[in-house]
């Protein structure tokens, strides 16, 4: 790490993208923190055109500072999507300066915008971590777990909704086949029962003979039967005055 002044109000120290600017002292809303400062690179020039790193600030459509030197202790200040400073440029003294744009307090990290073409070139692909994205991932996260959690509840309300439904609908087919059981159990009975009381009153489903009932005798008294009168020999009459008078 580079070296830097006790009077100065910053330190370089580990941050959650690896190095960063932090603030040792307070520092007041406005307040000049630090110069951004290396080779100036001439895009006219092939060679200084064709020097690509990251630490490239551009002053204008030509010229362009090269900051990856090590004594450009400002480029350890790291990009933030809701900052506390900002890149004050000045292209004809072809100088930039970052500037305090909130009061920070010490411990706190220093920040900047890097600006929509450093954001999409280099930490659009890998996600940006500063704190106002880290808080908004974190947010989506919990947002996501929430419409989880909601969609899976939901589910299963649907699901057990479900299974009474069927239940129900079990339990009432079960109650319709037992019911229709007990009417064809009533129904033989009655038939079987209508057949017996026929035959007890001793009259077949097909006839009217009578019949009789083991072990009862039958209550129906047969007529009397009339004994033949006797037949008398026929004897013809004697008439008395027909007789011939003895001589």
């Amino acid at each position: 790490m580079p070296s830097i002044p006790s009077n100065k109000p910053y330190r370089v120290g580990r941050s959650r993208t690896g190095l960063g600017l932090f603030a040792t002292k307070p520092i007041k809303k406005g307040t000049k923190i630090i110069r951004y400062f290396g080779p100036l690179l001439d895009s006219k020039k092939k060679k200084d055109d064709a020097i690509e790193n990251k630490y490239l600030f551009e002053l204008n459509d030509r010229w362009t500072i090269d900051g990856s030197v090590r004594k450009n202790v400002a480029r350890y200040i790291n990009h933030a999507c809701k900052p506390n400073a900002e890149s004050d440029v000045k292209p004809r003294k072809r100088k930039v300066f970052i500037r305090a744009i909130k009061n920070i307090e010490p411990g706190e990290e220093i920040n900047y915008d890097y600006g929509t073409d450093y954001f999409k070139a280099y930490l659009k692909p890998i996600g940006c971590k500063c704190v106002a994205c880290e808080k908004k991932r974190k947010k989506q996260r919990a947002e996501a777990r929430a419409e989880k959690a909601r969609l899976k509840a939901k589910a299963e309300r649907k699901a057990l909704k479900k299974a009474e439904k069927l239940a129900k609908a079990k339990a009432e087919a079960k109650a319709k086949l037992k019911e229709k059981a007990e009417r064809k159990s009533k129904k033989k009975l009655k038939l079987n029962g209508h057949s017996t009381d026929r035959s007890l009153n001793g009259k077949h489903l097909n006839g009217n003979s009578r019949v009789r009932v083991a072990g009862k005798k039958s209550n129906v008294r047969k007529p009397p039967v009339s004994a033949p009168a006797p037949i008398l020999d026929a004897q013809p009459a004697i008439s008395l005055e027909a007789q011939p008078t003895a001589a």
